[in-house]
């Protein structure tokens, strides 16, 4: 893979570290690898976890993590100057009945001059039994050719959004953005701001009075958004959280859909016949309740940002 970044890395490591532990991480251009020791601890370092993965190796008193960046659910920010990998180093109790401590990782890259976002920036996600699918989502320009130039959009203008999914086996694949919401931080918190986008299942909830929505597909496993820029954090930097989520493209289920308002009502962007799997859109589209599928669906996180909205 190449390597658009200056050779100079910058390595952040944000922790408060226990009395007698030590972590030390080694960044490199396609991941890092991560080292907790522990001299005098009773801990189980197999239940330390990077993000959504467990140790590479463990011994009496270290855990090892060797990862990739497009491993573990790794969050990526790009800013002026630099590119980040950010994650959580943790530890679960027995059980995983809740998380004991944890310590935020991240390595940050000097960015060249001339980098700008890649088409497609493919994060691996292993599957049972369907080989390595491979999740991507960027900004894009006005006609989804090639990346945006520019991060920056006028309030009332359309965001073009891009994902996609693929693997190595001929199996097709659909592609769904399950649920996506704009911060005003890279990372979920409970103290950011939220603006809901999509949600209930695959429902293009701010089509609802906008311009936004999905336009149609080139091919099942990608999906196209175009999104009017909203009056949130104007003028401030602003991140675009989305779950992604691969599934069957011959079953539509009203929590596997993808759904926008047309006109005046809820129409399935798949296959407009079969709108009557959006009308829980205003209620509520959960498996309990409209007897779907409760899993099945292979599902990734994404974010996009940071971009900035100006009046």
């Amino acid at each position: 893979m190449a390597f658009p970044f200056s050779s100079v890395a910058l390595l952040v490591l944000v922790a408060a570290v226990l009395v007698n532990a030590d972590m030390k991480a080694d960044c490199g251009p396609d991941g890092l690898t991560l080292v907790w020791t522990e001299a005098r601890s009773l801990m189980d370092f197999s239940l330390l976890r990077l993000g959504s993965c467990r140790p590479t190796a463990v011994s009496l008193r270290e855990a090892m993590f060797s990862v990739e960046f497009g491993d573990c659910n790794f969050r990526r920010t790009v800013t002026k100057d630099t590119l980040e990998y950010s994650n959580d180093l943790t530890l679960a109790s027995p059980g995983n009945t809740k998380t004991t401590f944890h310590h935020p990782v991240s390595c940050t890259f000097e960015k060249a001059v001339d980098w700008a976002p890649p088409m497609y920036d493919p994060s691996m996600l292993q599957t049972y039994g369907q080989g390595d699918l491979l999740f991507s989502m960027d900004i894009m320009n006005g006609d989804f050719s090639g990346p945006a130039q520019s991060l920056a959009f006028s309030l009332g203008s359309l965001i073009p959004i891009m994902a996609t999914v693929g693997q190595d086996s001929h199996q097709p694949l659909l592609l769904l953005l399950d649920e996506c919401v704009a911060t005003n931080t890279p990372d979920l918190q409970q103290e950011s701001a939220v603006y809901s986008i999509i949600s209930n299942h695959g429902c293009l909830m701010d089509s609802k009075g906008a311009r936004s929505r999905f336009e149609p597909r080139v091919v099942s496993s990608e999906i196209r958004l175009s999104l009017q820029a909203f009056k949130f954090a104007v003028g401030k930097e602003v991140y675009i959280h989305c779950t992604l989520e691969a599934w069957d493209p011959s079953a539509f289920f009203p929590n596997k859909k993808a759904c926008h308002i047309v006109g005046n009502g809820w129409e399935l962007l798949d296959d407009p016949s079969m709108s009557s799997l959006c009308g829980c859109c205003d209620t509520s589209c959960s498996s309990r309740k409209t007897r779907s599928p409760s899993g099945g669906g292979i599902k990734h996180s994404a974010v996009l940002g940071p971009l900035t909205i100006v009046d």
